[in-house]
């Protein structure tokens, strides 16, 4: 058996720059099996605390492993990338980083949650317990502007776009850009919700397995995908609490729809505000209920009561 290609640890980069070496150049139809670090670069450990929160250095946020180098891939192909396999590490974290997240004002102050979770599940609290599904929240390729470009915003190639739902057995089209289309993936996940609001999921590095195939003048203009099954089917088979927003301004009612989650959680579940706003983060899916009633739109949190004992 001929062994598969592979990108290790140290072939990972911060920010997406199309002159960046490539780490491997493949061909279509191959799978690779990547070990991605944390979004954090491993500065978290099991003895870190909140205090470290504060010392993080940004430089080293969000690295990406890669660039891989499809050959005849060119702009205006489609990557076809098969998410075949996720092995976790079994340690992640989620932290309130000042001046991040969807309610930075309201919680100003560093706060770090570490985990250590099984196959199936990570435990949140005593009788709070989170389905573990990993995912990338970080996947794909180089833009075609060049220079270097943060990894933060997703773009129209990819990127950070914490798709929650790219778990193993779906398929993503990514458009390429450049020559080679230059991919890589990071920012790995064992859980989140959909929205991601605190800023942080329980963030773990993990070995990631892809199979990569070209689809010649896709001329797609932003990504698209396709799930293998259900995709909340872990978490629907005890309903949800739900909680809503609404008004002219979408990023504002999602907002109210969050601080009602919190407020509803610290009364319902006695949790403290930061342990509610992280629950959120990596449990609870904010949806749009309707966006055509003017003047206002409508935004839920969906809260599965499964995750309660």
């Amino acid at each position: 058996m001929t062994a598969r290609p592979r990108c290790t640890i140290h072939d990972h980069h911060y920010g997406w720059d199309n002159s960046l070496p490539p780490a491997l150049e493949v061909e279509s139809g191959e799978t690779i099996e990547f070990e991605v670090v944390d979004s954090g670069g491993g500065q978290f450990t099991p003895r870190s605390t909140h205090a470290d929160v504060t010392a993080l250095d940004f430089s080293r946020i969000n690295p990406v492993t890669g660039p891989v180098h499809v050959r005849g891939a060119q702009p205006g192909d489609a990557l076809v990338v098969d998410i075949l396999e996720f092995r976790p590490s079994g340690f992640g974290w989620t932290a309130n980083i000042p001046g991040f997240g969807l309610l930075a004002e309201e919680f100003p102050d560093p706060y770090l949650k570490l985990w250590h979770y099984g196959e199936g599940a990570a435990e949140f609290l005593p009788g709070i317990t989170v389905p573990v599904r990993p995912f990338p929240g970080t996947i794909g390729n180089a833009p075609s502007g060049a220079g270097h470009h943060s990894v933060v915003p997703p773009r129209a190639v990819g990127g950070n776009m914490d798709i929650r739902d790219l778990t193993a057995g779906s398929t993503l089209h990514l458009p390429v850009a450049v020559p080679g289309a230059l991919f890589s993936v990071g920012d790995t996940h064992a859980a989140q919700g959909d929205g991601e609001v605190c800023g942080t999921a329980i963030e773990s590095a993990m070995h990631v397995t892809l199979r990569f195939t070209l689809k010649k003048q896709a001329h797609l203009k932003t990504p698209r995908f396709s799930t293998p099954g259900p995709v909340t089917g872990h978490i629907d088979h005890k309903g949800y609490h739900v909680t809503t927003g609404l008004g002219p301004d979408l990023y504002a009612a999602a907002q109210d729809a969050t601080r009602a989650m919190i407020e509803f959680m610290t009364a319902e579940y006695d949790l403290g505000p930061q342990d509610a706003y992280l629950l959120c983060s990596v449990a609870a899916d904010l949806r749009i209920s309707e966006i055509v009633d003017a003047p206002n739109w409508l935004v839920g949190l969906y809260l599965p009561r499964s995750i309660f004992r």
